[in-house]
């Protein structure tokens, strides 16, 4: 299975039980459908966005950055976008392909 990227940007204002909802319901959408989720990052809260962006009919200039990286197959990626980007608390979300394989992942010496 290849190791995805979720790069996630929410509202800034969100609670910590309604941030810790949203990467449960992330991680759980991974974990339901075969998938590994093998850790989150946080890359700051309230953070200023490059642009106003408009969202669910809202415009936003800060955001919460986070990562999730995880291992599924591609189907697995499409749906949790799918799911993230109907989602009211999520400003923009995108996945990108880290490796093919984890022994790819070894060789480059790739960490997170």
């Amino acid at each position: 299975m290849p190791l995805y990227e979720l790069v996630c940007i929410s509202r800034s204002k969100m609670t910590q039980g309604s941030m810790k909802d949203l990467l449960k319901k992330s991680a759980l959408t991974v974990l339901d459908r075969g998938g590994a989720v093998r850790g989150f990052v946080n890359i700051g809260r309230e953070q200023p966005l490059p642009y106003r962006m408009k969202r669910h009919m809202e415009y936003h200039t800060h955001g919460s950055f986070w990562l999730m990286h995880y291992f599924s197959n591609p189907k697995t990626s499409h749906v949790l976008l799918d799911q993230l980007k109907l989602d009211a608390r999520v400003i923009r979300c995108n996945v990108v392909k880290v490796t093919d394989t984890l022994s790819k992942m070894a060789e480059t010496g790739h960490s997170m």
